[in-house]
Order: C-alpha cells, then sequence, then structure tokens
C-alpha cells in the first residue's frame, strides 16, 4: 500500500471511529443530538479534508448538505451565506483585480520600484514593499501570485547569470505573498470565514478599517522580517555584496505591457479608480458605506463600456467561484458547531485558568503547525475559528485577539512545496532556476518561530493599543 492509501486508510478510520463513538447514547453525557450531528459531520469532513485527495469545495458542499438534510442548520443557513457581504466583497474585488491585470499596471509599478534597487538587499525590500501593496488590489493569494509571476520571469531573465539571487527571489515571492495577505480582510478567504464565525460567535464584527488597522501592521513586519529571513538562508555573503542594476528598460524587454512611457488613458482610468476605492474602504468609518458596496461600485465601473477596462463577462471568469462555495459551506459548518453546543462542548474540558498570554501562545503555535495537516488555508480556519473562539470566551480572552492571532498564524504555509498554491506555482517554472524542497525546509525551520513569536507579539503588545484588548471586555 502507497503513502497516500496508508493516509486515506488512516483517516477513514479516524473518522467511523469517532462517529460510532458518537453515535452510542451513552457516551459522551449532556451532548445533544444536534451537537452529535455537527461533531460527526464535522469529524469527516475534516479527515477527508486531511487524508483524501477529493476537492476541498466538493467536501465542504457535502458536510453542509448533511447538516441541512439531518435538520442542524436550515436550507435558509445554507444558501444564505451565499448572500453574505463578505462573499460580494470579494467577488466584486476579483472584479477589480481583473480591470488592474488588464492594464499591466502591476509591471510598471515593478519596474519603478525594483528600478530604485542599487544593491540586493535594497532589491528584496523594495520588491517586498511592491508585494504588500498588491493585497489592496487583488484578492486571495493565489491571484497576486499569477498576476507577480509575470515580473518574476522578467526579472529571473534580467538576473540570469546570478543563479542564487534568482532562487532567492522565487522563494521570496511567494514567502511575502502569503505573510502579507494578513494587511486587508481580502487578502484571502480565510479572513472572511474568521470574520463570519466570530460574527456569528459572539456578535462581533471586524469591518475592512478595523482588519486593516490591525493586519497592516503585522503584515509589513512579517514580511520585512521573512525578506531578511529568506535573503541569508539563500544568499552567501558575495551575493549580498555584489552590487545590481536593473533598469526599467530590462523588464520591459521580457514583458508583454509597457511598463515605461507615457500612460494610456485605461491605465490612468484603472488607477484612478482604484485609488478611489482603496479610499474609500479605509474611510469606512466616515461615510458609513459598507466595503461590500464601494467594491460594487468599483466593479460596475471597471467593467462599464465607457469608463472600463475589462468586460464584465471576461472579469468573471477570473472569480474563484469554488473558493465562495467553499467559503459558504464552512461558513453554515461554523454556524452548526456554534448554535448546536459541539464548539462549547469541545472545549469544555480544556484547562480555563491558564494565564492569557500562555493561551495565546499555545493558540499561535497550534495555527501555524496546522498547514502540516490541513493544507487549505480555508480548511484551517473553518475547523480552528470556532474552536478557538469558544475556548477563548471560557478562558476569559477576547475572542476577537484569539480569532484574529489563529487566522494570522494560520498564514504560514511554507514547510512543503504543497503546503499553498503561491509556493506549488513558484516551485515549478520551467526554464527557471528556483528552490528545493530543501530549500523550503530549511527557511521554514528559521521563519516558522520567528513569525510564530511576532503574531503573538502583536497579540499582546501591539492590538491592545489598536482597540482590541487580550482579556474578554
Amino acid at each position: 500500500m502507497t503513502s497516500p492509501q496508508l493516509r486515506q486508510a488512516a483517516a477513514l478510520c479516524v473518522a467511523l471511529s469517532i462517529c460510532a463513538l458518537l453515535v452510542v447514547p451513552g457516551n459522551f453525557p449532556g451532548l445533544g443530538g444536534d451537537a452529535r450531528l455537527t461533531l460527526a459531520v464535522f469529524a469527516l469532513a475534516t479527515c477527508a479534508w486531511i487524508g483524501t485527495p477529493i476537492d476541498d469545495t466538493y467536501i465542504a458542499l457535502g458536510a453542509g448538505l448533511a447538516l441541512t438534510v439531518t435538520g442542524v442548520i436550515s436550507s435558509e443557513t445554507l444558501f444564505g451565506t451565499l448572500g453574505d457581504s463578505t462573499v460580494w466583497l470579494l467577488i466584486c474585488a476579483f472584479v477589480l483585480a481583473a480591470a488592474v491585470a488588464r492594464t499591466g499596471l502591476a509591471g510598471r509599478a515593478a519596474a519603478f520600484l525594483v528600478g530604485g534597487a542599487r544593491s540586493v538587499r535594497q532589491l528584496v525590500h523594495l520588491t517586498t514593499a511592491a508585494l504588500v501593496v498588491t493585497a489592496f488590489a487583488v484578492p486571495a493569494t493565489s491571484g497576486r501570485a499569477a498576476l507577480a509571476l509575470p515580473v518574476f520571469l522578467a526579472l529571473a531573465k534580467v538576473l540570469a547569470d546570478r543563479k542564487r539571487l534568482v532562487v532567492m527571489l522565487a522563494l521570496l515571492f511567494p514567502t511575502v505573498i502569503l505573510l502579507s495577505a494578513v494587511a486587508t480582510l481580502i487578502g484571502a478567504g480565510a479572513h472572511l470565514i474568521t470574520v463570519s464565525v466570530l460574527w456569528e460567535a459572539t456578535g462581533d464584527r471586524i469591518g475592512f478599517t478595523q482588519w486593516l488597522l490591525l493586519g497592516l501592521p503585522l503584515a509589513v513586519a512579517s514580511s520585512h522580517l521573512a525578506a531578511e529571513v529568506v535573503l541569508l538562508t539563500t544568499t552567501r555573503r558575495a551575493d549580498r555584496r555584489s552590487p545590481v542594476r536593473i533598469r526599467a528598460d530590462d523588464i520591459q524587454r521580457h514583458s508583454e505591457k509597457p511598463v515605461t512611457g507615457p500612460w494610456s488613458s485605461a491605465e490612468s482610468r484603472c488607477l484612478l479608480l482604484l485609488a478611489t476605492v482603496v479610499v474609500l474602504w479605509c474611510s469606512e468609518p466616515l461615510h458609513q458605506v459598507s466595503p461590500a458596496v464601494v467594491a460594487l461600485i468599483g466593479a460596475v465601473v471597471a467593467s462599464s463600456p465607457a469608463l472600463g477596462t475589462v468586460r464584465l463577462k471576461d472579469a468573471l471568469k477570473t472569480v474563484p467561484w469554488s473558493l465562495l462555495l467553499f467559503m459558504a459551506a464552512t461558513m453554515a459548518m461554523g454556524v452548526a458547531l456554534a448554535d448546536s453546543g459541539a464548539a462549547k462542548w469541545l472545549v469544555a474540558g480544556l484547562p480555563v485558568d491558564v494565564e492569557p498570554w500562555l493561551f495565546l501562545a499555545l493558540v499561535v503555535a497550534v495555527s501555524t503547525a496546522a498547514h502540516l495537516v490541513l493544507q487549505s488555508r480555508s480548511a484551517r480556519s473553518s475547523v480552528l475559528v470556532p474552536l478557538v473562539v469558544a475556548a477563548a470566551v471560557g478562558a476569559g480572552v477576547n475572542p476577537v485577539a484569539a480569532a484574529l492571532a489563529s487566522t494570522a498564524a494560520a498564514g504560514f504555509c511554507h514547510t512543503l512545496p504543497a503546503s499553498a498554491k503561491p509556493v506549488t506555482l513558484f516551485a515549478e517554472i520551467p526554464g527557471t532556476p528556483t528552490y528545493t524542497p530543501r530549500d523550503l525546509l530549511r527557511l521554514s525551520g528559521v521563519l516558522a518561530p520567528l513569525t510564530a513569536a511576532l503574531v503573538l507579539l502583536f497579540a499582546l503588545a501591539v492590538w491592545p493599543l489598536l482597540g482590541v484588548p487580550v482579556l474578554k471586555p
């Protein structure tokens, strides 16, 4: 029997064992019927995510359907999650991202930034800054990776005679893309799941502006910290000391769209529209217009016949509908865990008298390591956040702080090539030198504890200054 087959068999055995224990009436006194059904479905779904090659969305939809058919949640709850404002925010953000990609603004911005680099370290940190900024323009890490890939290929061709620098950049791009996603609410589907779980379980709603205030400083700090780690673990001192000079003309020779010269009217309109949308998102407390409504206005303008740069039909093709269905189904699973009492029962046996810093440290440690078991970032949040929120309430810790810490820590997924889509994308580039699994393990051994410590520092010392205390209000 091969390793994947053994993994599938083990996952099936664990799931069936848990279900068998839950079915026996005498077991687990105090656990209601709905809670038993929810835990059984939850266990089957989690084991299927871990141990089978079945599509994550298919599993989530099956779990949501099972909870609806058995009466744990209503059909209105299951289907209503697709109408959530955060789902609409993500759809419209992808339309805006398609408009940006069509104009070639990303290449022009990259040429402007990296053209100022005079040393390898400057190149690394300017590239990092550019990648952090893309979190405002392109939703989801896979979309940002696809947008950044042509820029990397252009840089790789310019630096073709310096192989170690090319490998370093290949590792830098996905590393920063993954860690900087926490900057914005639309940075990853897992963020929207976290917001939904918090709203259903506690009534606390985190808006775009509040997430930006909490997440952007962490994104900047962790991204530039990771940039230094990537630089030091993949290059030698001689590589770092050698000067580097990349001109816009060098990038232009390897780019399909213009990165120099006068701006086209489409580029100017798209940049103005994107800047307007981002400003309106960030100023939500002033005008009280929902970020989803702002995004919808932007999407309509971006795809309009007169002012737009992309047809709506073409833009909608870029929307990851599978991800949206996955989010909707897992939101419904989160509602079932909270309403049935299953989440509260799961964490009832945990010690609640631990220090808040120790509780958050355990949350961060488990969330950082979770990518070794659950490769889907959204699946990790679907499993961890409902339990973390329930445990935080019992321990007297602010559930918002605990959920944010778990989601931010789960953004680390660099250990294996299959741990995240951006890592996989940059690991397999024909004709271009890139990193090996050994490079990833070496990076992970240094970066994992550093990023976990940084998230814990923000949860304990920085976020309380920004309005999210450690203790439950």
